[in-house]
C-alpha cells in the first residue's frame, strides 16, 4: 500500500514542502505525479446523482485531478485559503480585479504595474463603469487621503513593473482595510516564496506561472491565490468565466513547482552579482535592484522580503539609438523578448514615459530591464563586455 505524503507539513522546510504539496501517490495508484487529466465531460451512474450534482466533479471547467492538485499545493506555498488558475498572468489578474469591483466603483492602481493591467483598466474596466486612478507607488499609508467613499479596491505591485519602485505593502493594506477595501497584488517578480502575500495584508495575489513557477519558458498560466474572506467571491467569478488554462500547462506548472525553490535562490544570487557588476561600469547611470544597498526602496525590501528574483532594471548613460542597437543586437547570451523567469536570460529595452501619469519618470538615459538565467556569469559577463565595446565604437 502507498503511503500519503504528511498531513502537518507546517513544521517542515519552503523546499520540503514545494515536493509535498499537492501530491500524494496513494491516489494515483503509486506514481509520484498526478498525472494529466484531459476532458469535458464527467458521467453520473444515476439519474438521483447527477440532479442533486453528486460527485467530485461534475463538468472540466470546474475542476479536475491536475487541476486541483496545483490549486491546494499553491494555496500551501501561498498560506492561502484557496486558489484558481487562469491561461495566463494577464489572465489572473483581470479575475482578481473583476473579483473585487462593479460598475461605480473606484479603483487605485500603482502608477508602476504591468502595462498590459493598466491597458485593461483603462479599457475594459473604464468601459463598463469603473472609475480608475493611478498613483505615486510610494505613498505608501499615505493612500488613504486618495480613498473615497466609493474606493472598493487597490492593485499594488512590489517591486514595480520595469522601474522596480518598492512599495510599502502592510502599510497600504492597513490603509484600505480600514475602510473596508480589497488589497490586490501583482507579487510575480518574488513568487510567495520570497514575499508571503496574505502574510502581508495581500487579499487576492496573483502570480504569472508564466515565470518561475515554469522555469522553462514554455508555458502560459497565472494563478490567484485569496484569503479566507475573498475566496468564495473569486471563486464564483472564476465559475462565472470559466476560464480555465489547458491540461498540460497545469501539469507543467506542478512539474515546475517542486524546483521553484533552488532555481529562484539561483536566479536570486545571480541577479544581485549582475546588479552589483553593472554598478561597477562606468557607461551605467543607475541599476534598479531593491535587493542593492543603496537603492531607494531596500529598507522596504529587507523588511518584507526574504530575497530577490532574478529581474532588475538598468539605466544607461545617454547614448544615441545606434549605440545602443549595437550593443543589443549583437549579444550572443542574452536574448530580446517580453517574458521571463525561464532558464535564459533575457534583455528588453523600456520607455515608461509614455503611459504613466502619476509619477514623471526622467531617468537621464536609455533604460533596460534584464532576467539573469542559469548560463555561467562568466560567460554572460563576458557578452555584456562585448556589448559595451561595440556600444563605445558606435558613438
Amino acid at each position: 500500500m502507498t503511503k500519503s505524503p504528511p498531513r502537518d507539513r507546517a513544521r517542515f522546510g519552503a523546499d520540503t514542502r514545494l515536493v509535498l504539496a499537492g501530491r500524494d501517490p496513494s491516489e494515483q495508484h503509486g506514481f509520484v505525479n498526478t498525472p494529466i487529466y484531459r476532458g469535458s465531460t464527467v458521467l453520473y451512474p444515476t439519474y438521483d446523482d447527477i440532479k442533486h450534482r453528486r460527485g467530485r466533479y461534475n463538468y472540466g471547467t470546474s475542476g479536475t485531478p491536475t487541476m486541483d492538485a496545483l490549486c491546494k499545493a499553491w494555496s500551501e506555498v501561498a498560506g492561502a485559503a484557496g486558489t484558481v488558475l487562469a491561461p495566463s498572468g494577464l489572465s489572473a489578474l483581470t479575475l482578481a480585479l473583476m473579483t473585487c469591483v462593479s460598475a461605480g466603483d473606484h479603483l487605485l492602481v500603482t502608477d508602476s504595474a504591468y502595462r498590459p493591467t493598466r491597458i485593461f483598466c483603462d479599457g475594459v474596466l473604464k468601459r463598463y463603469g469603473v472609475e480608475v486612478e493611478y498613483y505615486d507607488p510610494l505613498v505608501g499609508a499615505g493612500i488613504a487621503a486618495l480613498m473615497r467613499d466609493n474606493t472598493k479596491a487597490v492593485l499594488v505591485e512590489a517591486p514595480g513593473s520595469q522601474t522596480f519602485e518598492m512599495q510599502d505593502v502592510p502599510a497600504i493594506a492597513d490603509a484600505m482595510h480600514a475602510r473596508g477595501g480589497t488589497v490586490v497584488m501583482d507579487n510575480t517578480w518574488a513568487t510567495p516564496l520570497l514575499f508571503p502575500p496574505h502574510a502581508r495584508g495581500v487579499d487576492l495575489a496573483v502570480e504569472a506561472g508564466t515565470k518561475y513557477l515554469s522555469g522553462g519558458s514554455d508555458l502560459l498560466l497565472g494563478l490567484v491565490s485569496a484569503n479566507a474572506k475573498h475566496y468564495p467571491a473569486l471563486k464564483r467569478t472564476y465559475e462565472h468565466f470559466a476560464n480555465c488554462p489547458g491540461p498540460e500547462d497545469i501539469f507543467l506548472g506542478l512539474r515546475g513547482l517542486r524546483t521553484m525553490g533552488l532555481r529562484l535562490r539561483e536566479h536570486g544570487v545571480r541577479g544581485l552579482d549582475m546588479a552589483a557588476w553593472f554598478q561597477g561600469r562606468p557607461e551605467v547611470l543607475r541599476v534598479l535592484h531593491p535587493g542593492l544597498p543603496d537603492d531607494p526602496g531596500h529598507a522596504l525590501w529587507k523588511r518584507d522580503f526574504s530575497g530577490a528574483s532574478g529581474l532588475f532594471g538598468v539605466i544607461l548613460k545617454p547614448v544615441s539609438e545606434e549605440a545602443l542597437a549595437a550593443f543589443l543586437d549583437g549579444l550572443e547570451l542574452f536574448g530580446m523578448g517580453f517574458s521571463w523567469g525561464g532558464f535564459e536570460s533575457l534583455v528588453i529595452p523600456f520607455d515608461p514615459t509614455v503611459y504613466r501619469t502619476a509619477t514623471r519618470w526622467q531617468p537621464g538615459g536609455p533604460c533596460l530591464r534584464f532576467h539573469i538565467g542559469l548560463e555561467d556569469m562568466a560567460d554572460l559577463k563576458a557578452d555584456l563586455e562585448a556589448g559595451f565595446a561595440r556600444m563605445r565604437a558606435a558613438g
